[in-house]
C-alpha cells in the first residue's frame, strides 16, 4: 500500500476522479508537449458521461490554457482498463498528432494505466485489516502508531495540514448561502441546519450538528471550493464532519483527532489497495461506504476502543453501504451525494457506539466485507456507476 498521502489529496471539488484526477494528467500531458499548437482530448465510459457535470471539460481546458483544446465525448466506448479513460493527443500546426498518452483517473485523485499501477511506491509490507490488527494486538501498539512507524513522523505534520483544511472547508460552509452551482437549483442547507440546531437539546441538537457540519464541506465541494479528498471528493464531507462534531461537543484535542485521520487513512488505504474507492468501479459504496468506515474506526479510537473494537466499527462502516448506487441526477456531485455525507456521518457514529458496547469479536471481519464490496461493484451494471443512466439519475428527468 502506498502512503496515506494519497489519501488525502488537498484540492478543489466537485469530483476526485472526474475533475481532480483529469486535472492533473492535463498538467503533466502540458508539461510534456511544451512545443504543441493545441490538444485533442477524448473522454471514454463514465468520465465522458457525467464529465460536463463534474466539470471534467473546464478543469482540462483550464488546466490546459493558453493552448486551445478540443473535448471529445465518447460515453459508448469503455476501455478495459478503467471506465474513467482520457486520451490526450498533441497536435502540431497543421492539426497532426504529434505525442498522445491515453491515461485512466482512478479514483480519489489518482491516475493509473498498464505501467504506472504496478509501479506504485508500496510502503505498507501488511495489506490487509486482519494483519495489521494481529500485530498491533501482539505489539501492544495502536493502528495509529503503526501508521507513524512505516511513514515517519513527518506524516503526522501532514495530517494536520489536512485537519486544517478540513475545518477551513466547513468553517466556509457554514457561513456560504444560496444555490450551489449547476443548474439543479439546489440551495444550500448547512447554514439553515446549523442555526436550527440551537434551537434544539440532546440528541437531536446533536444529530442537526453533524448534519450541518457534513453539508457544510459537502455543499463547498460541489460548488468546486478547496477540500480534502476523504478517499473521494464526493465523499469528503463524512470524516471532516465527524471529528469536528467530536472536538467541538466532545473536546477532544487537535492532537488527538490527527491520530485519529493518521487510523482513518489507514482504513481507506486498505480498502483502496484490495477493491476500489472510485464510483465509477464500484459505485458509491465505494466512496460514502470507505468515507463512514474511514470516521468510524477514527471516532472509535477517539473514544477510547481497542484496535479490535475499530476494527468492528470500520467493518460496520462499509458493510451497511453494500450495494450502494451511484447515480448522480445530471453528472452533479450534488443529488444524492450531498445528504449521503450527512446521513453516513451518523452512521458512522453509530457504528462507532455500537462498536465500543461490544468486546469487538464479531463473525465477519473487515477483510470479507472489503471483498465483498468489491465483488457487488462488479456484478452492478455500469448504469449504477457514475454514469448517470439509471436510478435517480433517470428517473427525475421522468418527472421533469
Amino acid at each position: 500500500m502506498e502512503s496515506i498521502r494519497k489519501i488525502y489529496k488537498i484540492g478543489y471539488g466537485p469530483s476526485s476522479s472526474h475533475t481532480m484526477g483529469p486535472r492533473n494528467a492535463a498538467s503533466i500531458f502540458k508539461q510534456r508537449n511544451t512545443n504543441a499548437a493545441g490538444f485533442r482530448i477524448t473522454l471514454y465510459g463514465s468520465l465522458a458521461a457525467t464529465g460536463k457535470g463534474h466539470l471534467t471539460d473546464v478543469a482540462l481546458i483550464n488546466e490546459l490554457q493558453p493552448y486551445k483544446t478540443e473535448i471529445v465525448w465518447k460515453p459508448e466506448i469503455v476501455l478495459p482498463f478503467h471506465t474513467n479513460g482520457l486520451k490526450f493527443e498533441a497536435l502540431d500546426h497543421s492539426g497532426n498528432v504529434t505525442s498522445d498518452w491515453t491515461i485512466y483517473s482512478i479514483g480519489g485523485g489518482d491516475l493509473a494505466d498498464e505501467s504506472t499501477k504496478q509501479s506504485q511506491e508500496n510502503i505498507y509490507e501488511l495489506h490487509s485489516m486482519s494483519k495489521i490488527l494481529q500485530m498491533c494486538q501482539n505489539s501492544g501498539k495502536t493502528f495509529w502508531e503503526y501508521v507513524e512507524d512505516i511513514e515517519g513522523k513527518d506524516i503526522l505534520a501532514y495530517l494536520s495540514e489536512v485537519w486544517e483544511t478540513m475545518q477551513a472547508a466547513i468553517h466556509r460552509g457554514l457561513e456560504e448561502e444560496g444555490l450551489i452551482p449547476g443548474g439543479l437549483a439546489l440551495p444550500r442547507k448547512a447554514s439553515t441546519y446549523y442555526i436550527k440546531s440551537k434551537g434544539y437539546q440532546g440528541s437531536i441538537k446533536s444529530r442537526a450538528l453533524i448534519y450541518s457540519y457534513a453539508l457544510a464541506c459537502s455543499e463547498e465541494n460541489a460548488s468546486g471550493g478547496k477540500i480534502v479528498t476523504a478517499p473521494t471528493c464526493g465523499s469528503c464531507g463524512v470524516l471532516p464532519s465527524v471529528l469536528f462534531h467530536l472536538k467541538k461537543n466532545h473536546d477532544f484535542s487537535d492532537a488527538k483527532i490527527i491520530r485519529s485521520l493518521a487510523t482513518a487513512g489507514l482504513v481507506g488505504n486498505i480498502v483502496k489497495y484490495n477493491a476500489s474507492i472510485s464510483g465509477a468501479e464500484v459505485g458509491c459504496q465505494g466512496e460514502i461506504g470507505v468515507a463512514c468506515a474511514m470516521a468510524a474506526a477514527a471516532a472509535c479510537q477517539l473514544f477510547g476502543g481497542s484496535p479490535a473494537q475499530i476494527e468492528y466499527a470500520a467493518e460496520m462502516g462499509l458493510e451497511h453501504h453494500l450495494g450502494l448506487t451511484c447515480d448522480p441526477v445530471c453528472g452533479l456531485v450534488q443529488i444524492p451525494c450531498i445528504e449521503r455525507n450527512a446521513f453516513a456521518a451518523a452512521r458512522a457514529l453509530d457504528s462507532c457506539s455500537f462498536a465500543m458496547l461490544s468486546d469487538g469479536k464479531h463473525l465477519i471481519n473487515f477483510d470479507k466485507v472489503v471483498k465483498t464490496m468489491k465483488q457487488t461493484g462488479r456484478d452492478l451494471p455500469s448504469l449504477y456507476k457514475e454514469t448517470s443512466e439509471g436510478g435517480l439519475a433517470i428517473f427525475m428527468k421522468d418527472e421533469e
